[in-house]
């Protein structure tokens, strides 16, 4: 196992593409995957009936939460009694996914280092089969068998933000505490969070050497993934102490802390990469607004240069851009496409890897153009990569509307 690698929590992973038979085996009574020889790289060969506590999780780009069960595997040697032969199969009892199993979904079978399988089938076509498929580093399954990856300790295999992301998506917990940053946390905050704003200045002062000036794209991932670590290290040790003086009993209270807990974490990244963003900006001397005003009380995350020349019916609109800033999009992205009445070519910036074609495609034909950090721009197709913009990209194109408007503007 190789810290901070996908190593920490996966032993051995199996994928393939289902046919329409094996789709239907999923469905039906039969529930047996053919093993053959490629899954005894991950299971051994069954000396008998091995059983395994397993998760199955169906994931798609419709539904607000995948559909979990928990139950059991059975592997084990068909042909066992045979002198010569061999069959291994894996069998699973019916269960709330399995009839959701569907020609082209991807499949995945990870062993986890404490002896439990998860099973994830995820919609053809859809970005989180993509994502799932980038995280394993699945490149080829085109061939009708499993695909196995036994190490997962490469370069690829690294788990950083994006990884993270997608883990979490399918149930794995990754933990990102660093012990070592506690003292400063607590010197400078005490036993409390700070504000979003105070926190992401916080997180880039402890990167002293990474510059937006040199590349807003490196930039703006460090900076995020040193928020993300310093936000759990702070947030474990808060936890700690709240959890160790107790609720007496009081279920209401419990339940209101636990929630202020996870709309905590669900708001906090999508402050934090605006924050990173504003310091791109003003780094890059580029003139915005942020939050600003415009038709029907919209208020898009960026205007530029300002929301006074949005209002401003004589300026000229080709001059205009917005940007919309979405940690993760899904068909979030559509509501960016109302906020600008006057701005007809959006742009949206998102954290989210691996995005579906399907998506991008309806994305160009909506005249939005993506923007993504370009260390993520290689989870995307060829053809995509081609129309992606990146962060550094984005800076060039409204600091030359900028300087081409003729307008001597305040500082933001």
């Amino acid at each position: 196992m190789k810290a901070g690698h996908l190593s920490e929590y996966f032993t051995g992973v199996a994928a393939k593409r289902l046919s329409a038979v094996e789709a239907n085996v999923v469905r039906s009574n039969q529930h047996e995957f053919n093993g053959a020889d490629a899954l005894k790289k991950i299971f051994g060969t069954a000396a008998e009936h091995q059983e395994y506590q397993a998760r199955f999780i169906y994931l798609n780009d419709h539904d607000p939460e995948p559909v979990v069960a928990d139950t059991r595997l059975t592997w084990y040697d068909a042909r066992a009694n045979h002198p010569t032969r061999t069959e291994h199969r894996l069998y699973f009892p019916d269960n709330e996914v399995s009839p959701l199993a569907a020609e082209g979904d991807l499949l995945v079978i990870g062993l986890r280092p404490n002896g439990s399988v998860l099973v994830v089938i995820a919609e053809a076509g859809s970005t989180i089969a993509n994502q799932v498929q980038w995280l394993f580093g699945l490149n080829d399954l085109a061939h009708p068998g499993f695909s196995i990856r036994e190490e997962l300790e490469t370069d690829q295999d690294r788990v950083e933000f994006a990884a993270r992301f997608i883990l979490e998506q399918i149930g794995v917990k990754v933990e990102t505490v660093e012990e070592t940053l506690l003292d400063g946390l607590l010197h400078a905050f005490g036993n409390t969070f700070p504000t979003t704003r105070v926190f992401s200045q916080y997180s880039r002062n402890s990167l002293p050497d990474v510059r937006a000036e040199d590349d807003a794209d490196a930039a703006l991932m460090a900076w995020m993934e040193r928020e993300e670590i310093l936000f759990r290290t702070l947030e474990r040790h808060l936890l700690a102490e709240r959890l160790r003086v107790g609720f007496e009993g009081d279920v209401d209270g419990f339940i209101s802390f636990s929630l202020s807990v996870q709309n905590r974490r669900k708001s906090r990244v999508g402050l934090a990469l605006e924050n990173h963003l504003e310091a791109v900006f003003q780094a890059k001397k580029i003139h915005y607004t942020r939050t600003g005003t415009t038709e029907n009380k919209s208020k898009p995350d960026f205007l530029f240069p300002s929301e006074k020349y949005y209002q401003d019916g004589h300026f000229d609109s080709g001059f205009l851009t917005m940007l919309g800033v979405k940690s993760t999009c899904k068909d979030r992205w559509r509501q960016v496409l109302a906020e600008a009445d006057r701005i007809k070519s959006k742009h949206l910036l998102t954290l989210e890897a691996a995005i579906s074609s399907a998506q991008t495609n309806e994305m160009r034909a909506q005249a939005l153009q993506l923007v993504i950090p370009h260390r993520l721009h290689e989870t995307f197709g060829k053809d995509q990569r081609q129309w992606l913009w990146d962060v550094t990209s984005f800076a060039d194109h409204v600091l030359k509307k900028q300087a081409a408007n003729g307008v001597t503007l305040p500082p933001p």
